[in-house]
């Protein structure tokens, strides 16, 4: 295999030390890049190092500033750059400069990912080494003195090395999984003084936060589509600001690879998209890819632990994170143990303390099997082999795959990696205060070295990873769904059997957004197949089931009320969607958050037998009025009229403009989601709705409409800033250009060849 850090030493004599970059024949670092309506890059290259030096290349055009802080980021050294007190984007949360960078100081192991890479396949070494030659060529063609006024100047954007990608890559592998819990990790510190640990049994832990995130994923097969081949919506929700914004890309490479789709910043090649075959989306699981050990403290040393029956002491970990100049560094001490990293947990039981601690192992701590597995999926003619390559790889980090062919078959995957641990593992490796946390973390016994899957040997498989055939899978012929909850139910009629809880909870009450998505999708293929006009309508029908449940007992409460008298006027006449023209949206949605989780909410509990209708019975009681009431004044107080257009309060800037954004918050049951943040005079969207695609197949190839709801470019001087906002606004959508002939008719420009 081809040796990461060598050919990147030689590419570096070439390139990222500015000398200049010389082409010759024999090069593997040579693409094509042609760019398409809307600022889509195609990249085609003849080797794998190729495709790298042009994707990254082509992003590094769009999204510079953003990629480049990316790798300030995990380095650890924004405290350096950006200040200690400064913010940064952890795991879809935020945290300070200062936390971030401890984080990613003490968590990442170059020694261990370097070896990793020499493990990986030739074609995802050879992919990695171009993408780095591919950015450092950009800088070389692009001082740092022309950038965008973001990053002009600055000193922090320079060339990358492989161990940057690495970092990346890890990041990238951990987003969705512990990440999340990247403060605790950083600031776990020994308790001080002689202070005794809390009895658990006496602890409430305080119930799961309602997701702020989410994907909506459909899988037709022919069974349910006018012309019998399959039909794909991918609806992925991911941030709308920040280096987890998907970018659109179509790749030709060696051995007839042709793939057209979104990836991340780093990402090398498409992570989901479509093929002339297939088309495939993600969303995220609800499998828990890290597990919580329970330690039990040697009562001589806090910062050792009792192991068989033997005390073993923890592993030092002392990061010093760089500060600006005048500062001195900030010095801190970590702990890890064989079941993985001390952390804390603000507010719950999971404290350091002095009888106790607990850590934190992760199965996507070192997956670098991720873009094999996407590259392999990019390869397949038909959803059997898209299972094949995520079943043998366990690559998949923290995501469904939900996929159609033209064959008409529709797959639901949730294979990922997830820790090799069943029911009865957690049973037989529980403590006696998993129970207390069990709706939020497996809660496992540190005492014992047998209760570490990390140590499980699987023949076939990943050693310490759930083997795929545990994992939940199906194939139908109708269709298939997922909107984040977990394996279950991925079709309305058809539970699937049980397995292990590490996937997630078995038959309980579904999100209001999944309820929404089998109203709406057994509703729409009642009426007709699915088609590509239908889907259409399905993905943006911006319907609130919330207010499907609430607004006929709400209203007929709301009679005889004078103070509410404006407020129910306006209910009365709202259509009861989110779209732009929508007036009374807001006020429901204020409303409904005020509400949403109180316990006298429904009359009717879930019921098992039916997920999809239940709970149900809205209780117009009395307090549910001054809700409404609350929520009047609320916005009374910020000056924003009741009735006031959902376009109106919901936008994005663009410069002076202001586009309407449609859709909403999925906590209130609709499918379109966009998740926002106060601005002056409104609500800007942050979370949500991002690359939209509906793809068919006809005899020539795939049948493709999208639309990448933020655009291509974070530079707002670009003229593709904005663009596709101003489409997504309107609902209307973009024919991927795919064959040679769509290409050359949506082209922009000439086409740029790069090499060195």
């Amino acid at each position: 295999m081809r040796n990461l850090a060598t050919g990147l030493g030689a590419l570096l004599a070439s390139t990222a030390l500015g000398t200049a970059a010389i082409a010759q024949d024999d090069s593997p670092f040579k693409a094509d890049i042609t760019r398409t309506t809307h600022n889509i890059a195609h990249i085609e290259a003849d080797t794998w190092e190729g495709v790298g030096y042009g994707v990254a290349y082509a992003y590094a055009q769009d999204n510079i500033c953003m990629i480049a802080e990316e790798f300030v980021s995990v380095r650890g050294e924004r405290s350096l750059y950006f200040g200690p007190d400064g913010k940064n984007e952890l795991g879809l949360r935020g945290a300070d400069n200062v936390t971030s960078d401890i984080f990613f100081r003490s968590q990442i192991s170059l020694p261990s990912l370097r070896a990793g890479a020499e493990e990986t396949s030739e074609a995802t070494q050879a992919l990695m080494v171009g993408y780095v030659a591919g950015y450092n060529r950009y800088l070389f063609d692009n001082p740092v003195s022309t950038l965008p006024s973001e990053c002009r100047d600055a000193e922090w954007v320079r060339p990358i090395t492989s161990d940057d990608m690495l970092r990346l890559t890890e990041k990238t592998m951990l987003l969705a999984s512990s990440l999340a819990l990247a403060g605790g990790i950083a600031e776990a510190q020994p308790p001080s003084g002689s202070k005794e640990s809390a009895n658990l049994e006496t602890l409430t832990f305080p119930a799961p936060p309602e997701p702020n995130y989410g994907s909506n994923g459909w899988a037709f097969g022919s069974d349910a589509t006018a012309d019998g081949k399959g039909l794909l919506i991918g609806n992925p929700h991911f941030p709308w600001e920040g280096p987890a914004r998907f970018w659109q890309m179509h790749v030709r490479g060696p051995d007839g690879y042709d793939v057209m789709g979104v990836g991340l910043a780093g990402t090398p090649l498409p992570t989901l998209g479509f093929n002339k075959d297939v088309a495939w989306t993600h969303t995220v699981t609800r499998a828990r890819h890290f597990t919580v050990y329970m330690l039990s403290l040697d009562p001589k040393d806090p910062t050792s632990y009792m192991v068989d029956g033997k005390s073993v002491p923890m592993e030092e970990i002392t990061v010093s994170v760089p500060m600006p100049e005048g500062e001195e560094p900030v010095e801190k001490t970590l702990y890890t143990t064989q079941f993985g990293r001390i952390v804390t947990v603000d507010d719950t039981p999971l404290q350091w303390q002095s009888q106790f601690a607990f850590a934190l192992k992760d199965a996507n701590s070192g997956n670098q099997r991720g873009i094999g597995t996407w590259l392999e999926m990019g390869r397949a003619s038909n959803v059997g082999e898209v299972e094949t390559a995520i079943s043998e790889t366990l690559g998949i980090p923290w995501v469904n795959t939900i996929a159609a062919d033209r064959q008409g078959n529709a797959l639901h995957a949730d294979i990922t990696a997830v820790p090799n641990v069943s029911a009865d593992f957690t049973e037989s490796c529980g403590t006696p205060f998993s129970g207390i946390v069990a709706d939020r973390v497996t809660l496992l016994d540190g005492t014992r070295s047998e209760c570490d899957w990390g140590k499980i040997a699987n023949e076939g498989s990943i050693p310490g990873l759930l083997p795929a055939s545990d994992q939940a899978s199906r194939t139908r012929t109708d269709y298939v769904t997922n909107s984040n909850d977990s394996y279950w139910l991925s079709h309305a009629g058809e539970p699937y059997r049980e397995l292990s809880p590490i996937l997630g909870a078995y038959k309980t009450q579904l999100s209001l957004r999944s309820r929404s998505n089998y109203t709406e999708t057994e509703a729409t293929l009642a009426q007709a197949e699915m088609d590509q006009a239908r889907a259409k309508e399905l993905v943006f029908g911006n319907k609130v089931l919330a207010a499907d449940l609430v607004m006929e007992p709400l209203l007929a409460a709301c009679e005889g009320s004078n103070s509410l008298a404006e407020a129910c006027d306006v209910l009365s006449k709202w259509d009861r969607r989110v779209e732009t023209t929508s007036q009374g949206a807001l006020l429901f949605l204020a409303f409904w958050s005020k509400v949403r989780g109180r316990k006298d909410l429904w009359d009717v509990p879930f019921d098992v037998d039916n997920p999809v209708t239940t709970p149900s019975g809205f209780n117009a009681s009395e307090a549910m009025l001054e809700a409404l009431g609350e929520a009047v004044s609320e916005l009374s107080g910020k000056g924003i009229p009741l009735a006031a257009p959902w376009g109106q309060v919901l936008t994005r800037a663009d410069g002076e403009d202001k586009i309407a954004i449609h859709g909403g918050t999925g906590l209130a049951g609709i499918l379109n989601m966009q998740e926002s943040q106060s601005v002056e005079g409104g609500l800007t969207p942050v979370h949500g709705s991002s690359y939209i695609q509906i793809v068919s197949f006809d005899d020539d190839g795939p049948v493709a409409d999208a639309i990448l709801s933020y655009s291509q470019s974070t530079n707002p001087a670009s003229p593709f800033y904005a663009d596709q906002t101003r489409l997504y606004s309107e609902k209307k959508w973009h024919r991927m250009p795919f064959s040679d002939e769509e290409i050359e008719a949506a082209r922009i420009g000439d086409t740029v060849t790069i090499s060195e």
